[in-house]
């Protein structure tokens, strides 16, 4: 038996997610003492698939295929359960992106496998397989113990990192059936925010609520995560008063994160905004109410006026950075 990674790409790339799922997957099998093989959807040329190789990966299925130039939720399901039965594979690991969410579920129930989606831990290695997720929209964990012999799990961005385990790798064209019925609805055209740091991916987000009063009053939250690095978000308040799109809403019926760093500006932290948002490993809020929910949760908190607080914090950023 062995273990199968499936690697989402964009736009023919790799995002850093990939990569973390990567080393997750070479984990888990040097822990079963078995190999680690990949399987890449889409147009991806081999200098990207060879990069799998420094992550763990000793092969990758390459499939390409016109109906599958873009994301087929159900067709993509079909195919890597299909790649795992050629591998022998009982362990599928992928990353718990947007896509990831709607993959795991069906690849379990192709495979009658067991299904443990946000991971944010390594299975246990002393005879069980047991895996600490996150439960209740992030709030809390659990710990999920799979006894079937098939096994997916979905990773958590940003939750296990990314770790070089050097290994040569062969690249394999995989062709399997493409059933009719599984493109019975597709996706005709993808538009992608540009120019801009993915909000799953990011490692510091940057987020701002109705305290700053209007959009004409968001150049300082866009250049706070300039000098940051960040990807900028909103509440959802915002969102439905288009003053920010409703792609950068995080929450529970938003975008679900887990940066390394979530710094909110005016944003009192109802409890659906924190739903999305709490498995960040170090929140920073800023507020001038001091009972706003948010500073319960918060590891640092500044009872402020956004106005007088960011400024500051800005001028300071820029002469560390001079």
């Amino acid at each position: 038996m062995s273990v199968l990674v499936y690697v989402e790409q964009v736009e023919g790339k790799f995002k850093k997610s990939v990569f973390e799922a990567v080393s997750y997957a070479k984990a888990i099998a040097d822990q079963q003492g078995t190999s680690l093989s990949a399987i890449s959807i889409g147009n991806v040329a081999e200098s990207e698939l060879n990069q799998l190789g420094k992550y763990g990966a000793s092969k990758v299925l390459k499939v390409e295929a016109d109906q599958l130039k873009n994301f087929v939720n159900q067709a993509y399901a079909s195919v890597i359960a299909e790649a795992a039965k050629k591998e022998a594979a009982n362990i599928i690991v992928l990353s718990n992106s947007f896509s990831g969410k709607g993959l795991a579920p069906r690849i379990a129930v192709k495979l009658k496998a067991g299904l443990v989606d946000g991971a944010v831990e390594l299975p246990t290695a002393d005879g069980g397989f047991s895996v600490k997720k996150t439960a209740f929209s992030g709030k809390a964990f659990a710990i999920a113990t799979l006894t079937s012999e098939n096994k997916v799990i979905a990773l958590n961005p940003n939750s296990f990192g990314i770790k070089e385990n050097v290994s040569s790798i062969a690249i394999e064209a995989f062709n399997p059936e493409i059933k009719a019925n599984d493109l019975t609805a597709i996706v005709k055209e993808i538009v992608r925010a540009t120019n801009k740091v993915s909000l799953p991916d990011a490692e510091i987000v940057v987020s701002g609520g109705r305290g700053l009063k209007g959009p004409e009053n968001w150049g300082m939250i866009e250049e706070l995560a300039d000098l940051l690095g960040a990807a900028t978000a909103c509440s959802k308040p915002v969102s439905d008063a288009d003053w920010r799109p409703h792609s950068e809403h995080v929450g529970q019926t938003g975008i679900a994160i887990s940066p390394n760093l979530y710094i909110a500006i005016g944003i009192s932290g109802a409890i659906q905004h924190l739903a999305g948002v709490s498995s960040s490993k170090v929140i920073v809020v800023i507020n001038k109410d001091p009972e706003a929910p948010f500073f319960k949760v918060a590891d640092y908190g500044i009872v402020g006026d956004a106005f007088e607080v960011v400024p500051k914090i800005i001028a300071a950023l820029k002469a560390h950075k001079a």
